[in-house]
């Protein structure tokens, strides 16, 4: 076991009744992750058509999507989140397909008025990094 192993989508800080809404899902996303949130909230994760307010965010991220795309849908994820809640962009762990530069999802956040955090491992093969806006970067997770 890695020593940076977390306690998977307890990691997230979501609680029970929270909406959750998830962002470029695709099948290969870790539906053990993704059940342990459902489990922890009470309720089913909302997609990209959700028009509500989100208690909090799950974008699932993979190296080879296209970059802009990605400032573009934390742009449009910021537009349903509400104050404080929760944002994490979740991508596979280095050296697994998918993987991403750690200074794409910084480009991209910076340029979104975000900060990213440290990383975390949310579970055997994804990572997790929570943003927060400018700020508010020595927050808890």
């Amino acid at each position: 076991m890695e020593s940076t192993t977390s306690n998977g989508a307890a990691e997230f800080g979501f609680g029970s009744e929270d909406i959750v809404q998830e962002w470029l899902w695709d099948d290969d996303v870790d539906e053990e992750l993704r059940n342990g949130v459902a489990s922890i909230t009470g309720t089913d994760l909302v997609d990209e058509d959700y028009d509500g307010v989100a208690d909090g965010v799950i974008l699932w991220w993979r190296d080879g999507d296209d970059e802009d795309e990605l400032a573009d849908t934390i742009v449009d994820a910021e537009a349903t989140r509400g104050e404080e809640a929760p944002f994490w962009i979740v991508t596979p762990k280095p050296g697994r397909e998918g993987a991403a530069s750690p200074f794409t999802i910084q480009n991209a956040a910076k340029n979104c008025g975000m900060n990213v955090l440290t990383p975390v491992t949310v579970s055997g093969n994804w990572n997790g990094v929570r943003l927060v806006s400018f700020g508010k970067g020595r927050q808890e997770r």
